[in-house]
């Protein structure tokens, strides 16, 4: 059976139920250093009892030395500052799980608009480094409001009528023909963050059709 990984980062913790029901249910939780101490704060509530992460990844600018000492048996530092934590957390990932299927990134959003712009589009980045599909992997952002995922080709999804569907691309050839949209995209020139966002499903299944294999970012509340 393929495994679930939860990446933690150090935006708003999750507080409703479906985030934390992906921590709970998840075979490996990796904490980026900056949400260690949410998670520790919060794993009672979720679990029952006190538990850690299976890793903490990322610079640990974020620790103190005593943490570090204290929870050295699970510390991952990578100091290089090229990459983000959360990109050091999904790199370890790949580079040290096997037969994982699912990587769910929570805490990415909130608290810094900087960070959480810069948190999600690293979702593209990932897309367009990693043949994800080809690896049999599902990478999705998750939060309290919505789940965000990137796709790089014409995709097919039953999100369930009247879901609040918004679309993003950096790549303004690209068009994107929708069917099960209240409001078609066909003509939408991808120039702006604002021109595919807010739209809805108009049925249970939506088709998103590429016109050329690009990136674009999905984000369902």
């Amino acid at each position: 059976m393929l495994k679930t990984v939860v990446i933690i980062c150090d935006g708003t913790f999750p507080k409703t139920e479906y985030p934390r029901y992906l921590i709970r249910t998840a075979d490996h939780i990796v904490c980026c250093d900056g949400a260690f101490r949410k998670f520790l704060r919060n794993s009672m509530s979720i679990f029952g009892e006190e538990r850690l992460p299976d890793v903490v990844v990322g610079d640990m600018d974020s620790l103190s030395q005593s943490m570090k000492e204290k929870y050295s048996d699970i510390i991952v530092q990578i100091d290089e500052q090229e990459h983000n934590d959360q990109t050091k957390a999904f790199r370890w990932v790949l580079d040290n799980l096997s037969g994982v299927g699912s990587i769910y990134i929570l805490g990415a959003t909130g608290e810094r608009e900087d960070h959480t712009i810069g948190n999600i589009s690293l979702l593209m980045e990932y897309a367009r480094t990693y043949d994800l599909d080809a690896m049999g992997i599902t990478l999705e952002m998750v939060s309290d409001h919505s789940t965000i995922f990137a796709i790089t080709d014409t995709y097919e999804m039953e999100c369930g009528e009247g879901r609040k569907v918004s679309i993003f691309s950096p790549d303004n050839s690209l068009r994107i023909k929708s069917e099960g949209l209240e409001w078609p995209t066909d003509g939408v020139v991808f120039d702006n963050w604002w021109k595919a966002t807010l739209n809805r499903a108009s049925q249970d299944k939506v088709r998103l059709e590429l016109s050329h294999r690009s990136i674009a970012l999905i984000m369902l509340n």
